[in-house]
């Protein structure tokens, strides 16, 4: 393939491997500027959550299934849009659901009513949806390209874009609407998705993973995976599936705690514990930050710890910060409790997806990454479910349990290698 024939080249130092070089840094460089815009915008929406459930008069039940509208649109996309990829490409697929994803976020505010807002999110939740699967695919093709594990830093922009929305958002509560704010985050993502976008409608997406068999780490020769592959892919297809299934169920249950500390966490500072709407909205910016430091150090620790203790520890961690969020009684001790959570969730999700990719190939990928947006979807609705039943704090708990155990899973599979 002539794009593998670049990165060959560029590995022996040669003037086109150079060419392919620079066009793979361009690539990172948008691919890492819509992560981060799909963060920053889903921030934007959901530190003004409050707001809007107050202007639609929503009880707890009735937000909790107008969210289920955002989990119904991305789950149904999500099934769709690998077929997409494959047609148009993975590159054209995140433009066009960036522009989606933009337009659609200023539709929330404009409604007055849950069963509207519930309509209108089913619309915000395709586009994010869609986003989400097409850009961790074309993720997955660029590591594999680079040969080098840089997938935590594509997650870990979609944190920092997470934090800087979510602390633009707590400035801003008090002094703007939510329909002035979520308008202008509207333009800014049609004006990045402007820039960036011509770079991957450009440019092809490199080599599949298929074709650059490295593993991640770099230290595996090619042939040896393909004649490992090739004796006991048959032998394997059974175990691999199951395994994959730990690991995206391990994704899920870590990224339902994102989603619900998104979606809920501002809404438990505001009315459990009386902060100010701009305290509310730094609990979640605390969170994204403490995550984004997780993960921009995710590959030393992954050195140091294996990925085994990582997710182990990770999970342990995100558990007890969730039960001091949810459960203490001063807003101060909550915000430490959220913090704790995003340190210990940071780098589960992403580790979670790389050994399903390291046990079944891009198909185990696709699976975890399925499974835990899933999750991150789903978690939102079923903790106001919860809440109605018992209270927010209580429903809130529910993360540190997953949390728990996702980290016993980890230490059950321990004994999975990549092969």
């Amino acid at each position: 393939m002539p794009l593998l024939n670049k990165v060959r080249t560029a590995a022996s130092g040669g003037s086109r491997g150079d060419t392919a070089s620079l066009s793979l840094t361009r690539l990172r460089v948008a691919l890492t500027l819509f992560f981060a815009l799909d963060g920053f915008l889903f921030a934007g929406w959901v530190v003004r959550i409050p707001a809007i459930k107050q202007q639609t008069g929503a009880s707890a039940g009735d937000l909790g299934l107008a969210l289920l509208g955002v989990s119904a649109g991305a789950v149904v996309t999500m099934t769709l849009t690998g077929r997409l990829c494959r047609r148009f490409g993975s590159h054209a697929v995140t433009v066009a659901t960036a522009v989606l994803l933009s337009l659609s976020i200023a539709l929330p505010p404009l409604t007055r009513s849950p069963l509207a807002l519930g309509l209108v999110l089913l619309v915000f939740g395709a586009a994010y949806g869609g986003i989400n699967v097409a850009m961790n695919s074309a993720a997955v093709d660029l590591v594999a390209a680079l040969r080098r594990p840089v997938m935590p830093s594509f997650h870990a922009a979609f944190s920092l874009g997470g934090m800087l929305g979510a602390g633009l958002g707590g400035l801003v509560a008090a002094g703007l609407s939510p329909t002035a704010h979520l308008l202008c985050l509207t333009a800014a993502g049609l004006v990045l998705t402007a820039a960036a976008g011509p770079v991957l409608l450009r440019h092809p997406s490199p080599a599949p993973p298929e074709s650059l068999p490295a593993r991640p780490t770099g230290t595996a020769r090619s042939g040896g995976a393909r004649s490992g592959g090739a004796r006991n892919g048959g032998a394997r297809n059974g175990g691999a599936r199951g395994t994959v299934l730990v690991f995206g169920v391990i994704a899920l249950c870590t990224a339902y705690g994102e989603g619900a500390l998104a979606d809920w966490g501002a809404l438990h500072l505001a009315q459990d514990l009386h902060a100010h709407p701009g305290v509310a909205a730094a609990g979640y910016s605390l969170f994204a930050l403490t995550m984004t430091a997780g993960r921009l150090s995710g590959t030393t620790l992954l050195e140091r710890l294996g990925q085994t203790r990582t997710l182990v520890a990770g999970g342990l961690t995100a558990a007890a910060g969730m039960l001091l969020g949810a459960l203490a009684p001063t807003v101060w001790a909550a915000l430490l409790g959220f913090a704790v959570t995003g340190l210990g969730l940071a780098n589960i999700f992403p580790v979670a997806v790389a050994r399903a990719g390291a046990v079944a190939g891009p198909s185990g990928v696709a699976t975890a990454s399925t499974l835990g947006y899933g999750g991150m979807l789903l978690g939102p609705p079923s903790i106001g479910f919860l809440a109605d039943w018992f209270s927010l704090p209580v429903a809130l708990t529910t993360v540190a349990v997953l949390a728990a155990g996702a980290a016993a899973m980890g230490l059950a599979t321990r004994g999975n290698r990549a092969t």
